[in-house]
């Protein structure tokens, strides 16, 4: 079966000058939850690269030397029309990547607030007027690094392509993008049609789906001198192995194994609650999912009797249907997550709710008395699992917290917010949310993680985002030649 729907400029097409054919054939994009076809597109291949790569540095020339409001227009061009008609986006992200109709709408969100702080960035200062030792003009000025690419993930595709596509135009870069091969429309090429709508110039964005071979080659391209990626640790580290003999920037935003402090003075069920969204949001599909909740021996019982109804209670199945929670993105994934959960139990961890699964729907999972050396509590299994552990005190907590190799979001769930601010000094996160969940971003913040949770420049915010795609050149002036004894 097809998902009904009129015939899109992106059929059998990838987006680079335009819509054309690409050198890697076609490739039929399924729907995960009811595997219909949502759409069938092309793929590209070394020859479309090159092209791509010599475009872009051609017009990323004309395209800096706009004045910045012509490439603010065009980004707060595409926010109107995004705004305007959130389906075009949010109808294939449902089917494409399985999201809930409440999830997709909360990335259009995103991707609307993404483009609307690029425009604004497009008009920020970029530069600064240095002291010198001599009578002369000094300058420290923003300069576009040239292209960008960007490589972007399955699970929140628009959005997670959008955060670094957005400001690298806005900026003056031109953009090669390459999304997910799973994801490739909602990824990519709606973003492009977006773009085109909006008026952006040909030759300043291409967007070519492709597998690994394709992601390889542009980290590797010499005239690619900036990779911006997203996804997870081992993938970015064998980026940052690749770009590392040719000195190029790399941004690396990566995986998560993100924990919960629910402290004994905490609402038991509100923090069941906050726990609940983190943990089974998108089907746990999101490098900030909630991967660890620690509790309190005092309330540990009553926490994990509240989550697990929680979990009983989320329907699950076809997103298109409306149902809040669709499914893991494919079968590998699914088999991923499931062996955690079974040998989780195997190892003596007890399984509250879920652990079950039909097709590719997996049921919202809670598991306790898991010891802190299982793979479950260790390592980022990216699917609908809460793993609860008791402690005692703050101090065993907050170690337990550290112990992790990841860094990117930590919440606190207590009574008294001032008391857990104090403790955000002790806590190793790129991000702590207090009496909120780990899942959580806006346009205007630096998003980015510590240890194994990323490395590079953050996403979102103007400094952020101008340290992150554009360079700094120094630039002296003064009225008469220097003199020297040579």
């Amino acid at each position: 079966m097809t998902i009904q729907m009129q015939t899109p400029v992106w059929h059998e097409s990838l987006y680079s000058d335009g819509w054309r054919a690409g050198s890697g054939g076609t490739l039929t994009v399924t729907a995960p939850g009811s595997g219909q076809t949502v759409g069938s597109i092309a793929q590209a291949g070394a020859d479309d690269l090159e092209r791509a790569v010599a475009s872009a540095r051609t017009a990323q020339k004309a395209w800096a030397k706009l004045p910045y409001a012509a490439r603010a227009a065009v980004m707060l061009k595409a926010s109107q029309l995004l705004a305007a008609d959130p389906g075009r986006l949010a109808d294939v992200l449902v089917p494409e990547s399985g999201s809930g109709q409440g999830k997709a709408g909360f990335e259009v969100g995103l991707v609307v607030s993404e483009l609307q702080e690029a425009a604004a960035l497009a008009s920020h200062p970029y530069g600064e007027l240095l002291r010198s030792v001599k009578d002369r003009t000094s300058i420290a000025r923003r300069v576009p690094l040239g292209v960008v690419g960007v490589i972007s993930p399955f699970n929140f595709p628009a959005i997670l392509a959008m955060r670094s596509v957005a400001p690298a135009l806005a900026v003056g870069n031109a953009v090669i993008l390459k999304p997910d091969p799973r994801t490739s429309i909602s990824g990519g090429l709606a973003l492009a049609a977006l773009f085109e709508d909006a008026g952006l110039p040909q030759g300043v964005l291409h967007v070519l789906p492709g597998g690994g071979d394709l992601g390889a080659a542009l980290v590797t391209h010499p005239e690619v001198p900036c990779i911006s990626f997203t996804g997870s640790t081992p993938a970015g580290r064998r980026i940052g192995e690749a770009a590392a003999p040719l000195l190029k920037r790399v941004h690396l935003e990566l995986g998560g194994n993100n924990a919960m402090l629910v402290l004994p003075d905490a609402d038991v069920q509100a923090a069941a609650s906050v726990g609940a969204w983190g943990s089974f949001l998108h089907q746990g599909q999101i490098c900030m999912t909630t991967g660890r909740h620690l509790v309190h021996r005092s309330i540990a019982d009553e926490y994990v009797a509240a989550l697990a109804e929680k979990a009983k209670g989320i329907p699950v199945g076809d997103p298109t249907e409306g149902l809040p929670l669709g499914p893991i993105i494919d079968e590998k994934q699914r088999d991923r997550v499931h062996g955690y959960v079974t040998a989780a139990v195997e190892n003596g961890a007890t399984l509250a709710a879920g652990g079950e699964y039909d097709g590719l729907y997996y049921r919202p999972t809670v598991l306790t008395d898991v010891a802190g050396d299982n793979p479950a509590w260790t390592e980022e299994i990216f699917g609908p699992v809460a793993p609860v552990q008791i402690y005692d005190d703050i101090d065993e907590a907050i170690d337990i917290i550290n112990a992790s190799e990841y860094g990117l979001s930590v919440s606190i769930i207590t009574g008294n917010p001032y008391a857990a601010y104090e403790l955000c000094d002790r806590i190793e996160s790129g991000a702590v949310h207090i009496n909120d969940a780990t899942v959580d971003d806006e346009a205007v913040i630096p998003f980015g993680g510590a240890k194994a949770s990323g490395v590079g420049g953050r996403f979102g915010g103007p400094q952020a985002n101008l340290d992150t795609f554009t360079e700094t050149q120094w630039i002296t002036m003064q009225s008469q030649v220097e003199r020297y004894p040579f």
